[in-house]
């Protein structure tokens, strides 16, 4: 496995991890563009992929700008296998040397995404609404 920066030659292969998740899909592929990729990757902020033989099997992006975590997605295949752990890792890392601002997370009720273990060691518990929204602080990351 091969972690590194994304860059924009990746947005055909990240589209497709995205495509493939079974959790937050997206109810029309064509609300996430090439080119809002574009935009999160090279203005916005910074993005990260795992490679598998070659192939993107899983990706981090991170905006700066609105202080969230904009994506973190994996090929079905490859979950639990501490590849999402590793893409958090590097994204919050890079994220809390840039600011110190909280950073968040929305996601839909009832899936498995997780902005860090801390949260959970921390007491804090998802908010009951459609969209749900977990600040992370520098401070928690110890």
């Amino acid at each position: 496995m091969l972690f590194r920066t994304a860059n924009l030659a990746d947005i055909p292969q990240i589209q497709i991890v995205r495509h493939s998740v079974r959790e937050n899909t997206l109810s029309d592929p064509a609300l996430v563009t090439d080119q809002d990729v574009a935009i999160f990757l090279s203005e916005r902020g910074k993005g990260w992929v795992c490679e598998f033989e070659g192939q993107v099997i899983g990706f981090a992006i991170v905006d700066l700008q609105d202080h969230n975590i904009w994506a973190l997605f994996l090929r079905p295949e490859f979950e639990k296998q501490g590849i999402g752990r590793r893409l958090q890792e590097l994204m919050l890392d890079w994220y809390f040397e840039q600011t110190r601002e909280t950073l968040w997370l929305g996601t839909a009720p009832g899936t498995r995404a997780r902005v860090s273990d801390h949260q959970y060691r921390l007491g804090r518990a998802p908010i009951p609404s459609f969209v749900i929204s977990f600040p992370l602080l520098a401070s928690s990351l110890g």
